[in-house]
């Protein structure tokens, strides 16, 4: 499902932890998500949502938002996964915004 040139970027705000730089290739992504789910302490649950238009999914930790990664799809393959962890960029995510026609 990785696209071979597939990026991933964090963002933890210097509050939470994340990657401080871009990770890119397939096999570096999925390394770095399974070797950061092994050292989760806690439990990890994720409910699909939509950010931006795009997929994505809400993790919790412990039932306490963690954070959200968002998914760039192109073709049949996933090009960019961004998980945001920064807390003061998640506070608009337990409200929500009424859509109106004009």
């Amino acid at each position: 499902m990785l696209a071979p040139e597939v990026a991933l970027i964090s963002d933890g705000g210097g509050l939470k932890q994340a990657a401080l730089r871009p990770v890119t290739g397939a096999e570096k992504v999925a390394r770095m998500f399974l070797g950061g789910l092994g050292k989760v302490e806690g439990t990890l649950t994720g409910e699909p949502t939509v950010v931006n238009g795009n997929p994505a999914l809400l993790v919790r930790l412990d039932g306490e938002i963690d954070g959200v990664l968002a998914v760039r799809v192109e073709g049949a393959r996933i090009t960019g996964l961004y998980y945001v962890r920064n807390p003061d960029k998640l506070t608009h995510l337990t409200s929500h915004t009424p859509l109106t026609l004009r």
